[in-house]
């Protein structure tokens, strides 16, 4: 299979509504030639409206998508030069894999001695060259997804669009499956657009990733700079755990400040960008640590461990404030690492650099 050329794709006020309810808002995105996009968020966030926008499945109630910088408004989809890969698979139980795989490419016109080449190099590609002659029914479910990336990529799309390809199957397979399509994606080349629920999914495989949130783009970056770095409580809340305290009032010093939150509680914090009046403060859970007895930190807190649970290497805690606020700390376990029980008072501390005040709408 010759490599793909990943095209530039340019969202230009790009919105959808249905009578009276927005499903989409203006928006306007770049998603550069090759890259792996991820677009993330709830249910009814606009992420499956920005998809079916993109493969042609829905019509814009205004703005335009560029593909290289030519509009694609009005391009059927089987025009758009666009791979699909479906959360169901959508393959033909009737027809063999290779038929599968070979399907796109009879329609396309492409010759018979091509067909049998491609197909070859797609089932190579993917690690299935002994399964050509199964039937889908016969595969497992990491087989059968993975017939569907190898039809939806044999004939070289400059774009990929995977709508949730992985949710149905166990997380063993995903996380197995998420290397695979990030090689397989190294390969071809195709810029790809994948949609998703799965924050740990999202994270693993794509350059970039938009969190969206009631009809619009909340935030765009990587995984570390979304994490590190939210611009609101929601996003903070979304990737990841995080422990959120809502402020009362900020002392601002520079880019640091002191928040006084909800509670009665008083936390040393840096700001995150332009922080407007109604705020809260974002600690993660490895950033904290428990302890016995209190150390010299910018934040101590002191409370009781309600719970505790252990798993694949990793220790967690939940502490009950005097405020009656839950604190959750994570750790990987060692030797040297506390481990509280249920029951004991405790300090949770981290530092003021730990401390994120963003914004909390």
């Amino acid at each position: 299979m010759n490599p793909a050329i990943g095209k530039r794709i340019d969202y230009r006020g790009i919105t959808k509504a249905y009578g009276k309810h927005v499903a989409l808002r203006p928006t306007d995105l770049t998603i550069e030639a090759g890259e792996f996009f991820a677009i993330i968020g709830p249910s009814g966030s606009g992420k499956t409206t920005l998809l079916g926008l993109t493969a042609g499945f829905v019509a814009p109630s205004g703005g335009d998508i560029l593909i290289d910088g030519r509009s694609i408004g009005g391009v059927p989809p089987f025009k758009r030069n666009i791979g699909m890969v479906f959360q169901n698979y959508s393959l033909f139980l009737h027809k063999t894999v290779a038929e599968n795989i070979a399907f796109p490419l009879k329609m396309r016109g492409v010759a018979a001695r091509e067909i049998e080449a491609r197909v070859a190099d797609a089932l190579a590609q993917v690690r299935l060259a002994d399964y050509a002659s199964r039937l889908p029914t016969a595969l497992s479910g990491g087989q059968q997804q993975r017939v569907a990336f190898a039809r939806a990529a044999v004939y070289n799309p400059s774009l990929l669009v995977m709508d949730e390809p992985l949710s149905a199957l166990d997380k063993n397979l995903r996380e197995g499956l998420q290397f695979e399509i990030k090689q397989l994606h190294a390969k071809f080349g195709s810029t790809v657009l994948y949609v998703t629920h799965d924050q740990g999914e999202a994270a693993a495989m794509a350059n970039r990733i938009a969190i969206m949130n009631a009809g619009e783009i909340v935030q765009i970056g990587s995984a570390k700079e979304l994490y590190s770095r939210p611009r609101n409580r929601f996003v903070a809340s979304f990737l990841g755990s995080a422990n959120i305290f809502p402020v009362d009032t900020l002392e601002r010093r520079g880019s640091t400040a002191v928040a006084h939150c909800e509670g009665g509680l008083t936390l040393n914090g840096m700001l995150s960008g332009d922080v407007r009046q109604k705020s809260c403060v974002c600690v993660r859970p490895e950033a904290i640590v428990v302890t016995p007895v209190r150390i010299d930190r910018d934040n101590a807190l002191e409370g009781e461990v309600i719970d505790t649970t252990f798993s694949n290497g990793i220790q967690r805690h939940w502490v009950r404030l005097s405020t009656g606020a839950v604190v959750e700390q994570q750790q990987h376990i060692n030797r040297d690492r506390y481990a509280a029980g249920v029951g004991e008072q405790v300090f949770v501390e981290w530092s003021a650099g730990d401390s994120l005040i963003i914004n909390a709408e």
